[in-house]
């Protein structure tokens, strides 16, 4: 196996941490969001007749990689739609911004709690960056990113965890803004000069890319290889173990 630092890619040599997005990066939890955003948004719009129908382009175009209340937000526009905002710990039976939100986060966990297997190859260049002693973090617009990496067995591994709960705490703007990437190279202590970010999606690329970081590994788990390139990927591979 080649030496993660002695790599021929200029995206990896020379850097001293790596910030990683955590759903589609380090687990394969984005297919559970999109599961539990397709049956958040087709029982909403069931009660709309006339409005178009969610679609799996839909994920891709307004909400992958936003904190979830924008998600809910930018969908909703894309439809035309705009609802009262209602209070952050809303009920979820309520048709508000946040009451959506957090249906959507419930049906998230439900799912989750059954367990969560991480990308294999993720695992192995993670492990061969932390054995060349370089820090990482995880950065994610979730709020159930502790819960994830608890369930997939990652959380030793982290001990600077920016998410959406923290993001919120701090008054960080979510993706494509680097404030949530800006804030973990400053947990950690480093220059973002020094911090490589990866990402699967398309608005935390472009927050790496806004950001003045090392470089940006797009990870394509759909996105589209072209289109992570497009958003200001350095490089983009299939899978994190491409690397080693």
């Amino acid at each position: 196996m080649t030496d993660l630092l002695e790599t021929s890619s200029p995206s990896l040599n020379g850097a001293s941490a790596i910030l990683f997005d955590l759903d589609g990066v380090l687990t394969p939890t984005a297919t559970v969001h999109e599961q539990a955003w397709q049956e958040l948004f087709e029982g909403y719009l069931s009660s709309h007749p006339g409005v178009a129908r969610y679609s799996e382009s839909d994920y891709f175009d307004h909400i992958d990689g936003k904190p979830r209340f924008d998600g809910v937000r930018d969908f909703l526009a894309s439809r035309g739609i705009v609802l009262n905002e209602g209070p952050v710990d809303d009920d979820p039976a309520n048709t508000t911004v946040q009451g959506l939100g957090n249906r959507k986060n419930r049906i998230f966990n439900d799912i989750v709690s059954a367990g969560v297997e991480p990308f294999e190859g993720s695992v192995r260049f993670l492990e061969a960056a932390l054995a060349r002693g370089l820090k990482v973090a995880v950065v994610s617009s979730s709020r159930n990113a502790p819960a994830v990496l608890k369930a997939a067995g990652l959380s030793a591994h982290f001990p600077v965890v920016v998410d959406g709960v923290v993001a919120a705490a701090e008054g960080l703007p979510g993706k494509p803004s680097p404030a949530t990437y800006d804030y973990a190279a400053q947990l950690l202590d480093l220059p973002t000069e020094e911090c490589i970010v990866v990402e699967d999606a398309v608005s935390g690329v472009q927050a790496g890319h806004s950001g003045q970081f090392h470089s940006v590994i797009g990870v394509d788990r759909g996105a589209g290889r072209q289109t992570l390139l497009n958003a200001g990927a350095t490089l983009v591979v299939k899978d994190l173990d491409e690397l080693l």
